[in-house]
Parts: structure tokens; sequence; C-alpha cells
């Protein structure tokens, strides 16, 4: 099976770590600009023949709609100069909490931004964590989904943390909390919450054995921190000696910075999908990096190797 040239271009606010997952496969990244109007509009443009080439674009889709936008116009320049293959390396995806209608006369955004993307020519999507598993059948083209769980399971056992318990942060994440209880052999511990409204929790309380226990919450984003700082106060009250987190995309909006160094968390580990806020205090914070399981993803993709391998749960 003939194997195309493989080209790599990223977005203007994903280079960081484009030039991370580019270093880690032994490459380097392609050739383009955006050129910007005064108005807001702007064209990105290929400076390099991409004819025939397998592109991979690697573009996160935060804050999200200015670099959607810029990678459904990559996509579509990449088409338009007769790409082989184009694939969307998008370690996060923005609109995934969008995943079903929760109240009436509402948007599906996630299915929205899945046929933006395939219209726009993308053959194929590699992505972390999405928020809900099932946005994978949004799509008709193969989706990569992969788990940050594959860098955090090895850095929490690295801590040798006795009276390990892991929490999910509420009711939906039980899932993924399970699986990483599973791998670490410790108990979980679901918290329950009641939200006032969109990003306001009113009430929480504990599921499980808190007293005495080291507790790490798992989940696959930080927005505004309210939740998660919540639940690690509501966990040292009930008697928890220490509580971490581990979550994989931190998006940190509004006071989140704030939320986080006031609370009881004693360390957010966390993943470079989104980069941290160089103005912020980050002392809290640890970063791992995605940038090898990308690589070895795409390094499996292009060569016709089972991905299977990398899927850690």
């Amino acid at each position: 099976m003939a194997i195309h040239k493989i080209k790599f271009f990223t977005g203007r606010n994903s280079r960081y770590l484009a030039e991370k997952i580019v270093a880690s496969y032994g490459t380097t990244l392609g050739d383009s600009e955006v050129l910007c109007f005064s108005d807001g509009e702007f064209q990105p443009r290929f400076n390099e023949s991409i004819r025939g080439c397998t592109v991979f674009l690697i573009q996160s889709t935060f804050p999200p709609t200015d670099n959607l936008m810029e990678l459904l116009m990559l996509a579509d320049a990449a088409k338009r100069a007769s790409a082989h293959q184009v694939i969307a390396v998008m370690p996060y995806f923005g609109w995934a909490r969008q995943d079903r209608k929760d109240c009436p006369r509402v948007p599906i955004g996630a299915k929205l931004v899945a046929n933006m993307l395939q219209a726009a020519g993308i053959d194929r999507v590699m992505t972390m964590d999405l928020h809900a598993d099932q946005i994978q059948g949004f799509f008709d083209i193969p989706v990569d989904a992969l788990y940050a769980s594959g860098i955090f399971i090895p850095y929490l056992r690295s801590l040798n943390i006795p009276d390990l318990s892991i929490a999910s942060p509420d009711m939906g994440g039980a899932k993924r909390a399970n699986s990483y209880a599973k791998l670490l052999e410790a108990p979980i511990i679901i918290s329950h919450k009641e939200r006032a409204k969109a990003n306001v929790v009113g009430s929480m309380t504990a599921i499980g054995d808190v007293e005495g226990r080291n507790i790490v919450i798992v989940d696959d984003m930080i927005d505004t921190a309210g939740t998660i700082c919540m639940a690690a106060n509501m966990l040292m009250d009930k008697g928890a000696k220490s509580v971490r987190a581990a979550i994989t995309h931190p998006v940190l909006s509004g006071k989140a910075y704030e939320r986080i160094n006031e609370s009881a968390l004693q360390e957010v580990i966390t993943t470079d999908t989104i980069p941290l806020n160089p103005e912020k205090d980050t002392h809290k914070f640890t970063v791992l990096s995605v940038a090898d399981i990308f690589a070895d993803v795409i390094e499996r993709v292009h060569n016709y190797k089972p991905v299977s391998p990398v899927f850690f749960k």
C-alpha cells in the first residue's frame, strides 16, 4: 500500500503544542501563514506545495470560535490544493459539552461542529478525552478519541500516594473515575451535585468512604473551577487527608485560577491541550504533555499500523 508524504501545519494558537508533536514525531512544521484584515476576517495560506500529501492540521479549538474557523479554512485550503488526505488533530474539541438537547429549543453544538469539519473536507479526526464518548458517533469519518489516562496513570503511580481514592466531581464522570480506580486499584468516590444554573453549582455531597483518604478527582475539563473546588473543599470537610485533581483540558475561564489557589486542592495535574495563562499564579499546577501520545498515533495512522495499543483507559 502506497504511503503518501506527510506534512504538518498548525493554527496560530496551537503552535506551542504543534511544535512539540512534530518534534516528537521527528520532523518540523510546514510553512503556512494567516493574512488578517482590519475587520477581523482572516485567510490562512499554505506557502508550500501539499499536492498528494497527507496533511495533518493541529488545532485545539480554544477559545472555540476563531480557532474552529481557522481549522475549517485550513482544511478547505488543503483540499483545494489537492492534498491526498486531511486529518484534523484537535487535542481539545470545543463545543463537546453540547452533545444533546438538555432543554427545549437549543442546538446540539458538537454535532454541528462534526458536520462542519466533514463539510470542510476533513477525512479523519484525532482528539483527546471527549466530554462524551458518543460524540464519535456524530461523525461519518474515523475518529481517534484518545485518553489522557495514558500519561496521568504513570504520574499518579510515581507519587506512591497512600490510602488513595479516586473521585468523580459529578455523576456524569463516574465511568471515567471507575476506569482510573481499576487501573490504580483504588476505591471510588462519587460527588453528587445539583446545579442552580449553567456554571453555578447549588449543592454537593459525596457517595463513598472519604475519611482518612488521599483523593484524586478526575475529570475531562476545568472551566470556571466552581465544581472542582467545591468538591475538594467538601471532601476535606468530610475528613479527607488531601485532595488533588487530574484534569485533561484546562479551560480555566473567569476566576478559575483564583478559585483553585484559594481552594483545598493540593495539586492540579493537567495537560497542554490548552496552555495555562502565563499571567496567572500556577504554582498548584503540574502540566504533562500529550505530544508523545499524538505523535505515536499519527505515526501509526500514517503507516497503517493498529492504533488500539495506544488506547489506555
